[in-house]
């Protein structure tokens, strides 16, 4: 039985390496890199230490990029303060962009104490002419694991997890 679920690691599979392969950027991340914002506009709500940015958001990260159209920062709350940023929420045309690939979504959440990065909805990952799609892709940025999956099961039916590889295409030795 095939499953709508399936499970690439980043340094496994070799078709799979084509798009995520060993070394990439999204096994990069450091939850305590700084992070780089700009917006329209922002919102800052400090008794919910939340702030909301709005319009054309741009957040850097070292060399990854998130693109969306609100994007709020969620900080954890300690006593009647905030210390340190929790997670990250992004929605509308979001766009996760490494130096080896672009990831497109409806929505996403990295979480930096979970270690993880959710995109759902749409989820379209390009590397080169190589393509994975499927309804929702979780990353864990400390190992590289990635796990895209579908709520469509069943053989010849659309919207199942797909993957379109072009070997020895987008990879560099």
């Amino acid at each position: 039985m095939q499953s709508a679920v399936r499970k690439f690691q980043w340094a496994g599979i070799a078709a799979a390496s084509v798009l995520f392969g060993a070394g990439g950027a999204l096994a990069q991340l450091d939850p305590r890199a700084p992070i780089d914002i700009t917006a329209d506009s922002s919102e800052v709500i400090q008794s919910q230490c939340l702030s909301t940015w709005s319009g054309a958001v741009e957040a850097l990260q070292g060399r990854t990029r998130l693109r969306a159209d609100t994007v709020r920062m969620i900080a954890a709350k300690k006593g009647d303060g905030c210390t340190g940023n929790d997670r990250m929420e992004a929605e509308g045309q979001v766009y996760f962009v490494t130096p080896e690939r672009t990831v497109r979504a409806d929505g996403a959440v990295y979480s930096f104490t979970g270690e993880t990065i959710t995109l759902s909805g749409n989820v379209i990952v390009v590397q080169g002419k190589s393509v994975v799609r499927g309804d929702r892709l979780i990353i864990n940025t400390r190992t590289g694991q990635a796990q895209m999956s579908s709520s469509v099961t069943g053989r010849n039916k659309s919207g199942r997890v797909r993957g379109v590889f072009y070997p020895n295409q987008g990879t560099t030795n």
